[in-house]
C-alpha cells in the first residue's frame, strides 16, 4: 500500500509544480521591484545619512524614528494623513452606496450611466488634480466662480477656493475619484444578493428601508469593510493632489509630501526612508484587515 502511495505523492507533487512553475518568474520581479527596495530603505531608516552632511554618515539606531514621532511637521503630517483619509474614505462610501443603490434599479441607459460614472476613477491622478485646481477652483476662471456668478450676478463674491479651504479642496477632488471605485464594489455586492429572499420579504408586507436596512445592509457589511479598507490603503499614500492643488502649504501636508520634501528638498535620506516604512507598515496593517475580508467574502461565496 505504501509503494503504491509514494508514486501518487510523487505525481502530485510534480502536478503542483508544474502549475506553480510559470508564476515563478513574474514573483522574483516582484520581489525584485518591490522588496529589494524596502529592504534598502529599511537598512536606510537606521542611518544618519543626509547629503548636506557627507562626512556624518553613520550609524544611527533608532534616532530617525524618534525624531519623526517628536517633529512638530511629521506629527501634523500624521494627523493630516489620518483626516484626510478618514474624510475621503467615508464620504466616498455613502455616495458610493446611493449612487449603487441608484443603478441598481432597471432604467433606460443604465449601462451607459454606469460607464459615466466610472470615467472620474479611470483618469489619472495627476490629471484629476490639474483639473480641480484650474477648471474648479481657479478664482479668475474656474467653474465654481463662474457657477457663482451665472446665480447671483456680476455682483458675486469671486472666492479663492484653495486659500480659504485648502483642507476641503483637496478631500473634494479625492472623494470625485475615488467614489466611482466604492460604488463598483458596492455594486457588486447588491448584484450578489439573493433576490428571491427579498422578493419574499416584500410580498410578506416589508417596507423598502425595512429590506434596506435588515437585509440589503447586512448582506453589504463585508463589502463596505473592504471598499473602505481599499480605499484607505490608496488614499494614505496620495501624494498628487496634495502636491498639485496646494503644493503642500497651509497645513495640508500629509506623510507622503512630509517624505517628498525631506527627501527632495532636505536631502535627509535617513529620516524620509524612516517615515516611508512607518507608512508602509501602517498600510500593511491596513491591508492584512482588507485580505481577511476579501477571503471571508469568498468563503461565504462558497457556501
Amino acid at each position: 500500500m505504501s509503494r503504491a502511495a509514494a508514486p501518487d505523492r510523487t505525481l502530485d507533487k510534480a502536478g503542483r509544480w508544474a502549475r506553480r512553475a510559470p508564476l515563478l518568474p513574474a514573483l522574483i520581479f516582484t520581489i525584485v521591484m518591490t522588496q529589494l527596495p524596502f529592504a534598502a530603505a529599511l537598512v536606510i531608516a537606521f542611518m544618519n545619512w543626509n547629503s548636506y552632511y557627507p562626512d556624518e554618515r553613520g550609524f544611527a539606531g533608532l534616532t530617525n524614528f524618534v525624531d519623526i514621532f517628536t517633529d512638530t511637521n511629521a506629527r501634523n503630517a500624521v494627523i493630516v494623513t489620518i483626516l484626510l483619509t478618514t474624510v475621503v474614505v467615508l464620504v466616498s462610501l455613502a455616495l458610493g452606496l446611493g449612487i449603487a443603490l441608484l443603478l441598481d434599479r432597471p432604467f433606460r441607459g443604465r449601462s451607459v450611466v454606469r460607464t459615466m460614472m466610472i470615467a472620474p476613477f479611470l483618469v489619472v491622478p495627476i490629471a484629476a488634480a490639474l483639473l480641480w485646481k484650474h477648471a474648479l477652483f481657479n478664482p479668475e476662471y474656474g467653474l465654481l466662480n463662474g457657477m457663482l456668478t451665472l446665480v447671483f450676478g456680476d455682483d458675486a463674491p469671486q472666492r479663492d477656493w484653495i486659500s480659504s479651504n485648502p483642507f476641503l479642496a483637496i478631500a473634494a477632488a479625492l472623494i470625485w475619484q475615488w467614489t466611482p471605485f466604492m460604488m463598483l464594489i458596492l455594486l457588486a455586492g447588491l448584484q450578489s444578493r439573493p433576490l428571491d429572499v427579498v422578493e419574499a420579504a416584500r410580498i410578506d408586507g416589508a417596507s423598502p428601508w425595512q429590506i434596506f436596512t435588515n437585509m440589503t445592509l447586512p448582506h453589504l457589511r463585508r463589502y463596505i469593510e473592504l471598499a473602505g479598507l481599499l480605499g484607505a490603503i490608496f488614499v494614505v499614500q496620495n501624494f498628487d493632489h496634495v502636491f498639485t492643488i496646494t503644493g503642500g502649504g497651509l497645513g495640508t501636508a500629509n506623510l507622503p509630501y512630509y517624505i517628498y520634501e525631506t527627501f527632495y528638498i532636505g536631502q535627509d535620506y535617513g529620516r524620509a526612508s524612516a517615515a516611508g516604512v512607518i507608512t508602509v507598515l501602517g498600510s500593511l496593517i491596513v491591508a492584512t484587515f482588507a485580505l481577511r475580508t476579501v477571503l471571508s467574502i469568498f468563503n461565504e461565496e462558497q457556501r
